[in-house]
């Protein structure tokens, strides 16, 4: 229970930083916790450009991918990490965030809340204790840390992304999925050679 209620502080600080920059528009009842969206108007084009699995998608990866930006910045304000860990922080810091905003986008197009209900697991997410460790250890410990905790969280995320294809009805999100799948299957390789090299 302790791990859940660190997690969604961390996810709902990301996407409430994140959603403020992005839309002028307040919340609403629409964006309250345990509304029933199922009942509320919505025009016919935007019902039937998604379904619960593009809603579960994009709500559940926007506090996925901000913990990755965060777990990112953590390595890349530390001194004397090889040079190819920070790249590789720099660039799932450079793909994740822009994507953020374009699913908190399709969240308030679609006019469904950005928080995914509560309960909601979401596969690969890192304890409040494995960042406390992440921001405490130093040179080649907390890079091989950053790593391997990368590599169960992009695992994590390629298993949403998969779900989100299957599932999935919007086009854009079904892309995204794809995209996600295909990226990050990659970059698990890229990791593990890295830390096998380190």
């Amino acid at each position: 229970m302790k791990k859940t209620l660190t997690l969604s502080a961390t996810a709902v600080a990301a996407v409430i930083a994140l959603a403020g920059c992005s839309t002028g528009s307040g919340s609403s009842a629409s964006s309250m916790p345990g509304a029933d969206h199922s009942t509320m108007p919505a025009s016919p084009a935007a019902v039937a450009d998604h379904n619960g699995s593009d809603t579960m998608f994009a709500q559940a990866m926007i506090p996925h991918h901000a913990q990755a930006v965060e777990m990112s910045d953590m390595i890349l304000k530390k001194q004397g990490i090889d040079t190819r860990v920070t790249a590789l922080a720099t660039k799932i810091k450079a793909a994740q965030a822009p994507e953020i905003e374009k699913m908190t986008g399709w969240l308030k197009g679609w006019s469904e809340p950005t928080q995914a209900p509560g309960g909601h697991s979401m596969t690969g997410m890192m304890s409040g204790d494995d960042l406390t460790r992440l921001d405490a250890a130093q040179g080649t410990e907390a890079a091989r840390l950053f790593l391997s905790q990368m590599i169960a969280h992009h695992e994590g995320a390629v298993e949403m992304a998969n779900a989100e294809v299957r599932s999935g009805k919007n086009a854009d999100a079904v892309q995204l999925g794809k995209d996600i799948a295909a990226s990050e299957t990659g970059e698990i390789q890229e990791m593990k050679d890295l830390l096998a090299g380190l």
